[in-house]
C-alpha cells in the first residue's frame, strides 16, 4: 500500500515539475504596453518634435521653440479635450442604440474642434518656422519635401496579400 502511494506521490510531482518547467519556459503572448498619447503639440520625448535634428538649431532656437510651445499649450489643450469629450459622447452610439441626428450633431460639433485645432496647429507651425534661419528653412522645406515623397510611394505600393488560413 505504502509503495503505491509513493509512486502516486512522485508522479504527481513529476507531472507538476513537468508542468512548471514547461510554463516558465513558453514565451508569453502578452501585447506590449499601449502607447500613450498626449496632446501636448510639439513637444516629443525631449522637445522638438517639429524640427528634425538635422537642422542643428541653437541653443536660442530651442529656449524660443520651448517657450512658444509653453504658451500655446494653454490654447491647445481645451481642444483636444473638447474632441476626447465628444468621442468619449459618440463611443455610446457604436455600441449601443444608434441615434443618427445625435451622432450628427456629434459630429457637426467635433467637425468645429477639428478646424480650429488644424487653424491653431498650422498658426504655431508658422511662428515655429519663421524661428529658423534661411538655410534651416530651406532644409525644413527638402525634409518635407522628401517625407511628402515617402508617403505618396507607400500610399502606391499594392497592400500585402491577406495570410491564407
Amino acid at each position: 500500500m505504502k509503495s503505491i502511494h509513493l509512486r502516486l506521490l512522485i508522479a504527481t510531482l513529476a507531472v507538476l515539475l513537468g508542468t512548471t518547467i514547461g510554463k516558465s519556459q513558453t514565451a508569453t503572448n502578452t501585447p506590449p504596453p499601449a502607447r500613450v498619447h498626449t496632446h501636448q503639440y510639439g513637444m516629443h520625448r525631449h522637445g522638438m518634435g517639429f524640427f528634425p535634428r538635422s537642422l542643428n538649431l541653437t541653443d536660442a532656437q530651442h529656449a524660443q521653440i520651448k517657450a512658444i510651445l509653453e504658451k500655446e499649450r494653454t490654447v491647445m489643450k481645451p481642444l483636444f479635450q473638447r474632441s476626447h469629450l465628444i468621442d468619449q459622447q459618440l463611443r455610446p452610439f457604436a455600441e449601443g442604440t444608434f441615434d443618427e441626428g445625435k451622432v450628427r450633431a456629434l459630429a457637426a460639433q467635433k467637425a468645429q474642434v477639428e478646424v480650429e485645432l488644424a487653424v491653431q496647429k498650422t498658426r504655431i507651425h508658422n511662428e515655429l518656422f519663421q524661428l529658423l534661419t534661411t538655410d534651416q528653412q530651406a532644409k525644413m522645406k527638402e525634409i518635407e519635401a522628401n517625407r511628402q515623397t515617402r508617403m505618396q510611394n507607400r500610399m502606391l505600393e499594392p497592400a500585402p496579400a491577406a495570410p491564407e488560413q
